[in-house]
């Protein structure tokens, strides 16, 4: 028997070589080529497929009429907030996500919702019909309409969707799922990438909204080739701790809406259910105020967050001071401290800081900035900052207070939790009063250190 032919495709861009190296000759990624099976087949798309993609007229830009894409809820607000609004008829949707974390469990209950009104199909990879079953009953779903296919096999897979004409269906997983066209194992590169792209294309030409769900590597990101995320419409991720109850689930990428857009749920024996007020998750409940805690609004998306930062600033027993950093950028903080020592001469060097975000949220933006320098500057001095403050904006090394964007949005949003009192930069300050809200706006990290001691002495 003839040796099968060999390829080695990077992992990351799909880049293929006819030999193995340490770096990939197209992205430049170290330890990401794997050997792959030369396909020798003829076209795939000979068959079935031949005629069902016909050319499209040139048009120009002014003749195209702009149409809204209409989209249908899940009946789960927090899981329709991430995608934009809900689910769009033809699009593709890529969940990722820890084992164990709830994907399948949030997509169970999502399809139960949408079987009531729509023609919904489960195909299952990894676990059995009855298996499925099973959790909805533990789940307590109304799951009569919903129907279920247990299958890896992509062909079949296509042959139910053509014969049943589902409106929604979910592949759990992506990664099970196999071509008899390719003679790689399931789960390989080619594979996941072949499989994806004919359900992506079987999806755009029937209207079919296909939700698949994807595995995740040790490092946290989807397993594959990152060509699967350009294939598909929308990417959404699960984070959190599953020793947690609660679940964060953010879109990284969206084709028919906003990204960065974040759902919070709660992990309960009914399944996931949204959490309609998130920031009480991410405050403490203290009785006292408590040195080196303060709180600031994020903005996830277009949701204002209320989040405690807190630090603890402690004598360093060692030559080299610990700088750690949980939630917020690691390499931020050491800039953050050599702008609190060149521009209110505060120093640290000999302190060990540790900073974090309370309930596991990860927060990216700058704004954080000068809430970790009052959090750092309350746990020096071991005097809590004022009840009822809430503070951001961005600290530039020249010590100067940036603005942060829809400032107004996180003003009403610390209004409405009852704050009373906002440090923020001065170019944010709104023209109009906020009711119940006191606002001081400051240009300098100095100015909010002195403004900071000035609202406590009130």
């Amino acid at each position: 028997m003839a040796k099968q032919k060999t390829n080695y495709t990077c992992t990351e861009c799909g880049g293929v070589t006819s030999k193995w190296a340490g770096q990939c000759p197209s992205c430049g990624q170290w330890n990401t080529l794997v050997e792959t099976v030369v396909d020798t087949g003829g076209n795939r798309f000979s068959g079935q497929y031949q005629g069902l993609a016909q050319t499209s007229p040139v048009l120009s830009l002014a003749d195209i009429e702009a149409i809204d894409v209409p989209r249908f809820g899940t009946g789960i607000e927090e899981f329709d907030r991430v995608l934009g609004g809900g689910l769009v008829a033809g699009g593709v949707v890529l969940i990722g996500g820890d084992p164990g974390i709830g994907k399948s469990t949030l997509l169970l209950q999502a399809l139960a919702n949408l079987s009531r009104i729509k023609k919904c199909l489960y195909v299952s990879g990894e676990e059995s019909g009855s298996q499925i079953a099973l959790r909805a009953k533990r789940l307590a779903v109304d799951a009569k309409e919903l129907q279920l296919q247990a299958e890896i096999q992509l062909e079949k897979i296509l042959n139910t969707l053509a014969e049943h004409k589902p409106q929604v269906a979910v592949i759990d997983s992506i990664q099970t799922v196999y071509s008899d066209a390719l003679t790689s194992a399931p789960g390989s590169v080619a594979q996941v990438r072949e499989c994806a792209a004919q359900l992506t294309r079987v999806a755009k030409q029937s209207g079919i909204t296909i939700i698949m769900v994807g595995h995740v590597t040790k490092e946290g990101a989807l397993a594959g080739p990152r060509v699967l995320e350009h294939i598909v419409d929308t990417v959404l991720y699960f984070e959190g701790d599953t020793h947690s109850s609660f679940r964060l689930v953010r879109a990284f990428k969206n084709r028919f809406g906003a990204v960065n857009e974040l759902g919070v749920f709660a992990m309960s024996e009914k399944g996931l259910k949204g959490v309609s007020n998130p920031s009480a998750l991410f405050l403490s409940q203290h009785d006292n105020q408590v040195p080196g805690s303060c709180v600031m609004v994020t903005q996830e998306g277009t949701r204002p967050l209320l989040v405690e930062i807190q630090a603890l600033v402690d004598t360093s027993h060692v030559p080299n001071a610990r700088r750690l950093s949980v939630g917020l950028e690691q390499n931020r903080l050491a800039m953050l401290l050599a702008v609190l020592h060149r521009h209110a001469s505060i120093a640290a060097f000999d302190q060990d800081v540790f900073i974090n975000a309370v309930g596991g949220v990860k927060i990216t933006e700058p704004a954080a900035d000068l809430a970790v320098l009052l959090a750092i500057h309350s746990s020096m001095r071991n005097k809590p900052l004022p009840r009822g403050l809430v503070v951001f904006g961005e600290v530039g090394l020249a010590g100067e207070i940036r603005p942060a964007p829809r400032g107004q949005e996180r003003l009403r949003e610390a209004a409405k939790l009852g704050f009373s009192v906002a440090l923020i930069p001065k170019a944010n300050a709104p023209k109009q009063k906020i009711e119940g809200l006191k606002v001081v706006g400051v240009e300098r990290i100095d100015e909010a250190l002195n403004k900071a001691r000035d609202i406590d002495a009130e």
